[in-house]
């Protein structure tokens, strides 16, 4: 018997003390002298007011408090940095970061080692950067609000969210605006952003050598590049929604086997979608709407699918400069093309001719531009009926064999919509010096 309660005693006293909840008043010094005095899985609870920092969590804490508890760096470096694992940041405000952008000074800066912390509902404003996640694992950002800086070149300005080396990161129902980019990711793997709002960035979503991550459901309203994928394999782009962008809705850029499936690029865009050295991708049911150009395909990109596309009122729905023979369809079913003069006698959904969007005068144009000169003169029209009454002297390009009769429809919110209408005709005035748009594909 004495055994038994001795043993009993001993399991009692190995196991740890259950987690305490303080409450932090505000005032300068007394956050960082909480965190200094809490045990690991303590609670913190802030109050209403200012919290002047800034702040390091070495050790496993929960920090959380109203909007109106407000942490601020007062423009020292990172106001709150995160090094020690399983950390909870949740509800209150983070501001006033250092400005130096070689620091990758932020709002909160989570470091390696620092696993599974997760960032819920912060507002996060004036910082350099609003969430900068420098090595941690597994992280989960949900639902926080980031207003980056309005400095007037948009280039030296900081991210939203910046991912670098966080494979298993969340980022998921997050409002970013103003500032450099949404979500940069570099060099990170295996993580998922879905559900973002992303308005008045250089890039809603920019992906430098980043694998197998998912962005899903993401909505790009206004900014001058909705989703640039670049030099990254086997993402997956789907269900995401670029609005009134400036330059391309979608880019792949050295990017391949990516899955870019249910993706709408509508409005405002010089080319919905931007293909540029870029191979062996599914490009399958988007709907491409609005734009200057549907697709331009260039950069000898080889081995992709695309079928079950719309492409709807582009003034080019395809611009292509190649002398290959390139067969857009799939397995019997091809794309949409709101010009193609389409009909269906057998009632198979397919339509009976084959679509060719560009002949020779188009490329010779697109090589030549000044040839603009010539595009209503007999001779220029003589080479396209001849060419579109003998497709045997056509050029290598684009072919879609068998086109669809009816497009895909993707509906928009109508709140998602009222800002879409908010964010039109912005690119037709002002001045948008600072990004150059014929050097996308190096950023």
């Amino acid at each position: 018997m004495m055994r038994w309660l001795a043993l009993l005693f001993s399991a009692l006293f190995a196991l740890p003390a259950l987690a305490a909840e303080h409450e932090v008043a505000p005032g300068p010094g007394r956050l960082a002298a909480a965190i200094g005095g809490a045990a690991p899985g303590d609670v913190l609870i802030l109050t209403d007011g200012a919290y002047p920092g800034p702040v390091t969590i070495d050790r496993t804490l929960t920090i959380t408090g109203p909007r109106g508890a407000v942490v601020d760096g007062t423009g020292q470096g990172t106001v709150i940095t995160i090094s020690a694992a399983d950390v909870v940041l949740k509800g209150f405000t983070v501001t006033g970061s250092g400005s130096a952008n070689e620091d990758l000074d932020a709002g909160v800066k989570i470091l390696k080692g620092a696993d599974r912390v997760q960032i819920l509902g912060l507002t996060l404003y004036d910082n350099m950067h609003g969430i900068d996640m420098h090595g941690g694992r597994d992280a989960e950002v949900i639902g926080n609000h980031i207003t980056g800086r309005q400095n007037h070149r948009m280039n030296e300005r900081g991210n939203g969210i910046y991912v670098w080396n966080s494979p298993g990161t969340l980022l998921e129902g997050n409002e970013i605006r103003y500032g450099r980019d949404g979500i940069f990711s570099n060099a990170s793997a295996s993580s998922i952003y879905r559900n973002n709002i992303m308005r008045d960035l250089r890039f809603a979503v920019h992906f430098m050598y980043t694998q197998r991550t998912e962005v899903s459901g993401n909505i790009s309203i206004g900014n001058h590049l909705g989703f640039a994928i670049m030099f990254s394999d086997r993402s997956k782009i789907l269900n995401n929604l670029s609005l009134g962008d400036r330059e391309h809705g979608l880019m792949l850029n050295y990017a391949n086997n990516a899955d870019v499936t249910g993706n709408l690029i509508r409005g405002g865009t010089k080319k919905c979608l931007f293909i540029y050295n870029a191979h062996k991708n599914l490009i399958w049911s988007n709907r491409f709407q609005g734009c200057g150009i549907g697709i331009h395909f260039t950069a000898g990109s080889e081995r992709n699918v695309l079928t079950g596309n719309a492409f709807i009122g582009n003034q080019n729905q395809v611009k292509y400069v190649g002398t290959r023979f390139m067969e857009w369809s799939h397995e019997g079913r091809g794309n949409f093309w709101s010009d193609h003069p389409a009909y269906d006698l057998n009632g198979d959904g397919i339509a009976d001719a084959s679509y060719r969007p560009n002949d020779l005068m188009d490329h010779i144009l697109w090589s030549t531009p000044s040839a603009a000169l010539l595009t209503g003169s007999p001779a220029v029209q003589l080479i396209r009926w001849s060419q579109s009454s003998f497709p045997a002297t056509m050029p290598g390009g684009v072919t879609d064999s068998a086109p669809l009769m009816q497009p895909l429809t993707i509906p928009v919110l109508p709140e998602i919509a009222a800002m879409e209408e908010a964010a039109a005709g912005r690119w037709t005035t002002g001045n948008y010096d600072d990004l150059d748009p014929d050097d996308l594909t190096s950023h």
